[in-house]
């Protein structure tokens, strides 16, 4: 297969859906010689932030010199962005080889496309020989397909409302599947919780028998991304930096770092100057991202209620009223229950569709928009709608896209794209 037919093969799978459960991987492990066998690795599950505590935490290792894996989903741009090794994305025959041998592996197996990603990921990190494996689940934990791996580490980012259709109506429930990644005697850390979901997690680590590090309990930070520090028991490490913007990214900045001292603790040799370097220049594209002269256009892949929550923080704590608002969602999403936090920052909404994906009717955006207050348009594209943002806008407001990591990924191509020409 070549790059292109691979992708053809992967998302064909789409056709059986979302799947969660261990059955499919157990069975292509005991095929596949290469899936069996310990791979050194890091779990990491959650509802918000997982990507970006993984990233963090995979550029500390990469910085203390090590050959570190990192599987994430979903992609921004390319496919190839989902597997790295070293910080570089793998390449594309890479992704066509190892695409061919898990199909050959699987033969009758009904493989989801996440399955088969997966699959596809952990060979990668084996064939490469990689030192340590950042592994970011898809959705939930206990079933994800992810969770075939034996870390030496867990880490439970905050848990929040979304997917429901598959982890549960409640937090609870969700927080439970979440849980699932915890193994026995493995230690975990856990990031900022509501009191109800850490009381599911601290309990499913103490039937386990797992070591738990709990953010705000055993480790702090205190200060601003330009001046950070942070403590756990007699450790504290000054003169850090985030280069990831918006305040909620030093909570996530911190649960790496506590991570990452997990890993020190296990005898990992992981220098406090690693820790600094990696704080100061890790990037996670699409995250309150700024484009455009003037910090034009910010981009910000929320897209749950939490999600957006923090964004509508960012925008106050930058000062930042009326803006043009292009949003598009997903799947069963209510736009009334997720985009509120932002109808006082807004003076115009575009409700685009959303690519790639199942989209939350334009017109459910409209009619959340005018209950409020808000005008706002429909269109049928979403680079259409983005037009219309950045022509209203001029040069005197701020355009803000959210509401989807697909809607994100089109349009800041375009705008780039955009760019490139006119420079």
């Amino acid at each position: 297969m070549d790059f292109q037919s691979s992708l053809d093969y992967l998302y064909g799978l789409q056709r059986f859906g979302v799947k969660l459960g261990l059955d499919n991987m157990r069975t292509l492990a005991a095929r596949l010689p290469l899936l069996r066998g310990a791979l050194p690795c890091i779990h990491v599950a959650g509802t918000n932030g997982k990507g970006s505590v993984s990233i963090t935490l995979s550029e500390i290792l990469r910085q203390s010199g090590l050959r570190v894996g990192l599987y994430t989903s979903p992609h921004l741009h390319c496919f190839t962005e989902r597997i790295q090794i070293d910080g570089v994305p793998i390449d594309r025959q890479d992704v066509a080889s190892l695409a061919a041998a898990i199909r050959a592996a699987a033969g009758d197996i009904p493989m989801t496309f996440f399955e088969a990603t997966t699959a596809m990921a952990l060979l990668a990190f084996k064939t490469r020989q990689v030192d340590i494996a950042v592994i970011e689940t898809g959705l939930g934990g206990r079933l994800d397909a992810t969770n075939i791996v034996e870390p030496q580490l867990c880490l439970i980012t905050p848990v929040s409302f979304d997917h429901q259709e598959h982890l549960g109506e409640t937090l609870v429930q969700i927080a439970a599947e979440k849980a699932g990644i915890i193994k026995c005697g493995v230690p975990v850390v856990v990031g900022k919780q509501t009191p109800d979901v850490a009381e599911v997690l601290l309990a499913a680590a103490a039937g386990r028998g797992a070591a738990v590090q709990l953010a705000e309990r055993d480790y702090y930070w205190r200060g601003d991304h330009e001046n950070l520090l942070f403590e756990s028991g007699r450790v504290q490490i000054e003169g850090l930096c985030c280069a990831l913007p918006g305040k909620y990214q030093l909570d996530n900045l911190a649960q790496a770092i506590a991570g990452a001292l997990q890993l020190r603790a296990q005898g990992v040799e992981i220098p406090d100057d690693a820790i600094r370097a990696a704080c100061r220049e890790v990037a996670w594209p699409g995250r309150l991202e700024w484009q455009g002269h003037a910090r034009q256009v910010l981009f910000d892949v929320s897209h749950n209620q939490a999600g957006i929550n923090c964004l509508a923080d960012y925008l106050a704590e930058q000062h930042l009223c009326g803006i043009h608002l292009v949003a598009g969602m997903s799947g069963r999403r209510v736009p009334a229950e997720v985009l509120m936090p932002l109808v006082k920052f807004a003076s115009a909404v575009y409700a685009v569709p959303v690519s790639c994906e199942t989209s939350v009717p334009t017109a459910q955006i409209v009619g959340w928009a005018e209950e409020h207050g808000l005008p706002a348009l429909e269109y049928a594209t979403a680079d259409g709608g983005f037009a219309a943002a950045l022509e209203n806008a001029g040069h005197q407001a701020t355009v803000v896209v959210c509401g989807s990591l697909y809607l994100v990924a089109e349009l800041r191509k375009i705008f780039r794209e955009g760019l490139s020409r006119s420079a």
